[in-house]
């Protein structure tokens, strides 16, 4: 898991929080949480707010710059972002196992595609938990990615 711990009032966590996250996301991660709950509800899949409310709750305390690209473009990287929210929310007993396990594997699936081309030992990690997942939360994560996706916006480049 990412090491990297920003503080609440780092400018990294401040930045990714409310203005910049990188490429991928035109909005930071609090716009970009607001609207994966817009198209969650849109969507009628009301098992899914609690996660589409929490799955990037520990991306602001991870947010670095990982090489010269995120330097130049102001952007910043989020590794392993998934399992810090998670691990921020693990022992809340307010929230489902069901809510939890959405939010640490809701970048699962693109994960595997990614690995497979770029780390065969993470592939093979990310396939084993994949395997271990029943079809339901399968089903469900897959549902998940895509309103994740209609948050990030337009692409920047």
């Amino acid at each position: 898991m990412n090491r990297v711990k920003n503080s609440f009032f780092s400018k990294p966590f401040l930045m990714s929080l409310f203005f910049t996250q990188n490429k991928w996301h035109q909005h930071g991660v609090l716009v970009h949480t607001m609207r994966v709950v817009y198209y969650t509800l849109k969507a009628g899949e009301l098992k899914l707010f609690a996660a589409a409310l929490l799955h990037d709750i520990g991306k602001p305390s991870i947010a670095y710059k990982k090489d010269e690209e995120d330097i130049e473009f102001h952007e910043y990287s989020f590794t392993d972002h998934e399992e810090r929210s998670y691990q921020m929310i693990k022992n809340w007993s307010f929230i489902s196992d069901y809510t939890k396990n959405i939010v640490r594997y809701h970048y699962l699936i693109r994960d595997i595609k990614k690995s497979k081309k770029e780390d065969l030992a993470r592939y093979a990690k990310k396939i084993e938990i994949w395997k271990s997942l029943d079809d339901d939360i399968k089903i469900d994560l897959d549902k998940f990615l895509l309103f994740d996706d209609l948050g990030k916006g337009k692409k920047r480049r």
